[in-house]
Formats: C-alpha cells, sequence, structure tokens
C-alpha cells in the first residue's frame, strides 16, 4: 500500500503528462497511418497505472 500512495501523490502528475503525451502523439499517429504499436503499449501501461493507484488511494 506505501508504494501506490507513494506513486499516487508524488509521480500521479507524472503518470497523467505520460498518459496524455502518447494519446497525443497517437492521434497524430493514426491520422498519418504510421506505426502505434509503442504508443499504445506505453498508453495502456499508464493508464493501467493511473486506474490502479487511484482504486488503491480509495481503498484506504
Amino acid at each position: 500500500m506505501l508504494t501506490f500512495s507513494f506513486i499516487g501523490f508524488y509521480l500521479m502528475p507524472v503518470l497523467c503528462i505520460v498518459f496524455c503525451l502518447n494519446l497525443v502523439s497517437l492521434l497524430k499517429k493514426i491520422r498519418d497511418e504510421k506505426e502505434t504499436e509503442k504508443n499504445t503499449f506505453w498508453l495502456t501501461v499508464s493508464f493501467s497505472l493511473i486506474i490502479y493507484t487511484i482504486m488503491n488511494l480509495a481503498a484506504m
């Protein structure tokens, strides 16, 4: 639980910035029909960490 508290309070802004930047980059690549696997992976990882951290902080 301590790990998710640390992520929630200190790393959540960084995770949100990573999520937003990857989303914008993914949308640009989709428009230009380029490869999107790398951005999709990081978008999924950052979204999962954000949601899982919020769930753990709410359960405290």
